[in-house]
């Protein structure tokens, strides 16, 4: 049984950081690309970053480039998103994806002014 589950969000202020962390498992970790996805009211999806099988590429959208570092761990089955100089924009939920289609269920990131 695939589950992805996310975890670390939480309300923080304009120009703060937060980490966020999704624990993989039931399928072979090492083998897939994993994504972040964010998603707020009334908006569509959105792509944020993604992170290849052994972390030699890791690929950004150009709003979070320079503020959020994707990083996983193999070993643990866990893929992080570390983001830094959080602006308002940026309050969404946040879902882990696998290549293979699987999604968690997010973790609601709130930035205030």
């Amino acid at each position: 049984q695939v589950q992805l589950v996310e975890s670390g969000g939480g309300l923080v202020q304009s120009g703060g950081a937060l980490r966020l962390s999704c624990a993989a498992s039931g399928f072979t970790f090492h083998r897939t690309i994993m994504r972040w996805y964010r998603q707020s009211p009334g908006k569509e999806r959105e792509w944020v970053a993604s992170i290849s099988r052994f972390s030699a590429t890791t690929n950004y959208t150009d709003s979070v480039k320079g503020r959020f570092t994707i990083s996983r761990d193999n070993v643990k089955n866990m893929v992080y998103l570390q983001m830094t100089n959080l602006k308002p924009e940026d309050t969404a939920v946040y879902i882990c994806n696998s290549e293979h289609g699987y999604w968690g269920q997010g973790t609601q990131v709130t930035v205030s002014v």
